[in-house]
């Protein structure tokens, strides 16, 4: 086979690329509109709604490992994302029957959560098996696999580019009744989505051996091929253990502990889930240092994506009150920022996936905690952009839109180097039998993150109010945005340290 021709990706990978577009633009377009309807519809103050929108987004990553589980053990991926592309369809019309009835408050509440519900449990069962379908297009150890998460991770950026345009053009007007007709937009694309998946998933999701891929769950598929090793069963006295383990976590951090009901589970399931699955006694020590691997750049991935994900929340409230969107008399709604970093990911992620090629053609591409490092340290920097944008400012002063944008290109080149990345790693360090799985608990460490990024929007300053942060006063913008600094910036220069130890626990996989 000449070069050129092995560089060249399945039609596979393009046909889950056209789904991640529709599917993510349901997703960032209820996202764009979320925060602004819960304040300017429903009338919530910014710590409630801070507090709702970070138990929506942790609980959006948490439930992949329901998802990733029934997928691996029962119903296999394609069955596992048919059910959840079609419970994203539900929950979307369930956000735009609550705008349709803002003004009975209780009742718009209540349609509110079953629609949050609905999402929540449809990205649980879409999200893992979208993503673990990627790398099972190619061969095990082939180069192309980072390149063709980045080419993925740009497909899911356009949808997030075009939906927030959209939907914020629809409902982001400043009338409250108007943001119904932007939910409504996501729900018609998602069911888009699920029109395209179930008319062309037959023909495309094929391996590289020709056959199917998803049918069979990988446990049984496991157990299938490999007879001399098949995946152990735990006992239902060890089952009882985790679950009274997790009960147990649960209640500790519930009662001891500042933490939220929603808040005390994820916290909980970050720590049991993965504990339970490196158990598994039919798992070797190289695959346990692998998994090991996982979990370490997961536990790093959490400090990332709290500062990042901050793009929903406390960004969006700096974007609608202090970020001067007047543009040749006209202004830009708030809703729109969120495309930014989005419309940077499409231009810059085919740069990224040559970058990596080219450097691993010339073997000098870094390694991938390598490359999970020098995302923190430029998720600072953007970060320390935009603190010194707003050093001395006063509460109702607008800025430049040129600060945000800045912090948004920064964050982009920081989150091309290890959102995907991460994708890839889990992709080849994961067991077969743990592939669905395991992408579950990649995305807990996220579930962690958006829990985590909501108690940290909390703290946005406020006239009249006073915040803390670990015993130091949080009273402009400027103390604000430097928390995300410090904390990007350590755990970068951390994880760059552990970098070569964990190489030698990835055992050969670049």
């Amino acid at each position: 086979m000449s070069q050129s021709i092995a560089q060249k990706h399945p039609k596979g990978l393009y046909f889950i690329y056209t789904v991640a577009i529709a599917e993510r633009f349901g997703y960032y377009g209820m996202r764009a509109l979320f925060v602004l309807y819960m304040i300017k519809a429903l009338a919530m103050d910014k710590e409630l709604s801070s507090v709702i929108y970070g138990n929506y987004t942790g609980l959006v990553y948490l439930t992949p490992l329901i998802g990733g589980y029934v997928a691996d053990k029962y119903w296999g991926m394609r069955r596992s994302m048919f059910w959840g592309a079609v419970l994203m369809v539900v929950g979307q019309l369930f956000m735009f029957l609550s705008a349709l009835n803002f003004q009975q408050v209780e009742l718009a509440k209540w349609l509110m959560y079953i629609g949050l519900g609905a999402l929540i449990f449809g990205n649980g069962f879409f999200k893992p098996n979208v993503s673990t379908f990627v790398g099972q297009l190619y061969e095990p150890g082939d180069r192309r696999l980072d390149s063709a998460y980045t080419i993925f991770y740009m497909g899911v950026n356009l949808g997030a580019f075009i939906s927030p345009l959209v939907c914020g053009f629809l409902g982001d007007t400043g009338n409250p009744a108007d943001f119904k007709w932007g939910f409504l937009a996501a729900a018609v694309v998602s069911v888009l989505c699920l029109l395209i998946y179930v008319m062309q998933k037959e023909k495309y999701l094929i391996g590289p051996d020709g056959k199917p891929l998803g049918v069979v769950p990988a446990g049984k598929k496991h157990t299938l091929e490999n007879e001399t090793k098949p995946v152990v069963k735990f006992t239902f006295r060890e089952i009882g253990f985790w679950i009274l383990g997790a009960v147990g976590l649960f209640a500790l951090l519930l009662f001891t502990s500042d933490y939220d009901v929603i808040g005390s589970f994820i916290y909980a399931m970050c720590i049991v889930v993965p504990a339970f699955v490196i158990a598994d006694k039919s798992l070797s020590k190289i695959e346990r240092e692998r998994i090991g691997v996982i979990y370490i750049i997961a536990f790093f991935v959490i400090f990332f994506w709290s500062a990042f994900e901050q793009a929903g929340i406390s960004l969006t409230y700096f974007a609608e009150e202090q970020t001067n969107r007047n543009i040749l008399g006209w202004t830009m709604p708030a809703s729109w920022f969120q495309s930014f970093n989005a419309v940077f990911v499409v231009i810059l992620a085919p740069v990224f996936a040559k970058l990596w090629v080219k450097l691993g053609q010339k073997d000098m591409e870094p390694a991938s905690p390598v490359k999970q490092a020098i995302g923190l340290f430029l998720l600072s920097m953007g970060y320390l952009l935009i603190a010194f944008g707003v050093r001395g400012i006063e509460p109702g002063m607008k800025v430049s839109v040129l600060w945000l944008t800045g912090l948004y290109f920064i964050h982009t080149m920081g989150e091309l180097c290890l959102s995907p990345i991460g994708l890839s790693i889990v992709n080849k360090l994961a067991p077969v039998r743990f592939a669905s799985l395991l992408m579950g608990v990649w995305y807990l460490s996220m579930a962690t993150a958006n829990k985590f990024a909501g108690a940290l929007s909390t703290l946005y300053p406020e006239a009249g109010k006073s915040r803390m942060f670990f015993g130091v006063e949080i009273s402009n913008l400027f103390d604000f945005f430097m928390i995300f600094v410090v904390i990007s910036a350590v755990a970068a220069i951390i994880l760059f340290g552990l970098s070569k130890w964990l190489q030698k626990l990835m055992h050969g996989v670049k």
